[in-house]
């Protein structure tokens, strides 16, 4: 089992480096195993096309940012709802400002299809199902909301579309600077969603 996990886990990191050096059309099937040291045979047990692989590797990708971040917000005190999603963004923000090549490949190439994967399975490691812990915070929030599902898209679209243009582009400002006025909207975006407080 761990080797078949260490063979999956060195084709998403080859074809990673593949797609940001080479470009993902420019990289062929045979660069990727070549680069992983692993037959062309083995790529086709775990991948259906070069698709398959980029939709599975920005899962694999997302899948540990939320993990990562998911630890941090454990070792915190933060209680309320939307503190802690501020949080989890947070932590996640710093991550892509560190990894822009990361944030390039991501916004090129993701829908809300291959996020929520992302969010429902991890990244196919059983470390973390970020969907799940979502839940459980609503859950465990004092309030009833109108839709959890749209609340979470919406805030990740908003972060996601900030990240491209405050982290790539300094525009309408550095990061930094704009984080204050991020985190305003998404506690907005939460308190809309909110329909009553629970008995």
């Amino acid at each position: 089992m761990e080797n078949k996990q260490a063979k999956r886990n060195s084709i998403f990191h080859s074809s990673f480096d593949l797609f940001r050096t080479k470009g993902f059309f420019q990289t062929s099937i045979s660069d990727i195993v070549t680069k992983a040291g692993v037959a062309k045979g083995t790529f086709y047990l775990y991948f259906k096309d070069k698709y398959d692989l980029r939709d599975k590797l920005i899962a694999y990708k997302a899948g540990s940012l939320f993990h990562a971040a998911e630890l941090k917000l454990k070792e915190t005190e933060i209680k309320d709802f939307s503190e802690r999603l501020i949080f989890i963004a947070d932590q996640i923000i710093d991550r892509l400002a560190k990894e822009p090549e990361f944030l390039k490949f991501i916004s090129k190439n993701l829908s809300w299809g291959v996020f929520k994967t992302a969010l429902l399975k991890g990244h196919d490691t059983a470390e973390t199902d970020f969907y799940d812990t979502f839940l459980h915070m609503v859950e465990e929030s004092p309030y009833e909301f109108k839709n959890p599902e749209i609340m979470l898209f919406m805030i990740i679209e908003l972060v996601g579309s900030s990240c491209y243009s405050c982290i790539l582009e300094n525009e309408p400002l550095p990061m930094k600077e704009y984080k204050p006025y991020l985190y305003d909207v998404i506690r907005g975006i939460i308190q809309m969603q909110i329909v009553r407080e629970k008995n």
